[in-house]
């Protein structure tokens, strides 16, 4: 049983941004590629940071309002740097948060969350831009066919990692959604059974109605 990698989930042809792009080049990079962010590289394409919108607009909303309707915002004095910002790498948002492409999906939706981004930079063992995942890459996972799941809980997870046979439980998937049935020597069994159907890629949710023939939890612990 294997996690989707990065690299079978990212965009490998990736709008990047020299360090020395001036503004309305970035501003017209985004548009004229319909995105929203695009990575800032060195001359040997290392990502350095990235610049967004978001970046972007900081220089509109640090200008005065000659209407006097808004004031003007209290920036820090990184945030003003980047409003006054001329070139790419003085308005990215640094250090540049990156996936190697051989992590799992689990690996690289925990550092997104870890680090609040919505993308992720893939580079290679020199540090050398390879790709780029977003979080509507990582969701494609649970665009698999019920099938496939269905298969690989089957085969990787009961047969092969469990030791059961075919007859012994049961799995039917919808949407994404597992039901496991039959039964099993073990009652302490069901619970990893469970756990290990949640992680497959794909798996929206899991309920079972798995009987068990001996309860060892009560044996152990009545020390019979």
């Amino acid at each position: 049983m294997q996690h989707r990698t990065v690299a079978e989930l990212m965009t490998r042809v990736v709008v990047r941004a020299r360090r020395d792009l001036p503004f309305k080049e970035i501003v017209k990079l985004l548009a004229e590629n319909d995105v929203t962010a695009v990575p800032v590289v060195d001359d040997l394409d290392r990502p350095m940071g990235v610049v967004s919108e978001a970046d972007l607009l900081r220089k509109s909303a640090d200008q005065a309002d000659p209407s006097g309707r808004t004031p003007v915002p209290h920036l820090e004095a990184w945030e003003r740097a980047k409003a006054e910002g001329a070139r790419a790498e003085e308005l990215m948002s640094a250090p540049a948060v990156c996936a190697r492409p051989e992590w799992t999906v689990v690996e690289a939706a925990r550092l997104m969350e870890v680090h609040n981004v919505k993308r992720l930079l893939v580079v290679d063992e020199t540090d050398r831009l390879q790709g780029i995942v977003s979080r509507s890459d990582l969701l494609r996972i649970f665009l698999r066919r019920d099938d496939a799941i269905r298969e690989e809980i089957t085969r990787d997870v009961l047969q092969q990692t469990m030791g059961l046979v075919p007859s012994e439980v049961t799995v039917e998937v919808r949407e994404g959604q597992v039901s496991l049935g039959g039964s099993v020597e073990f009652k302490s069994l069901i619970p990893i059974i469970e756990q290990l159907c949640r992680s497959v890629d794909g798996v929206v949710s899991v309920s079972e109605l798995i009987a068990y023939r001996t309860d060892d939890a009560r044996s152990s612990a009545t020390g019979t």
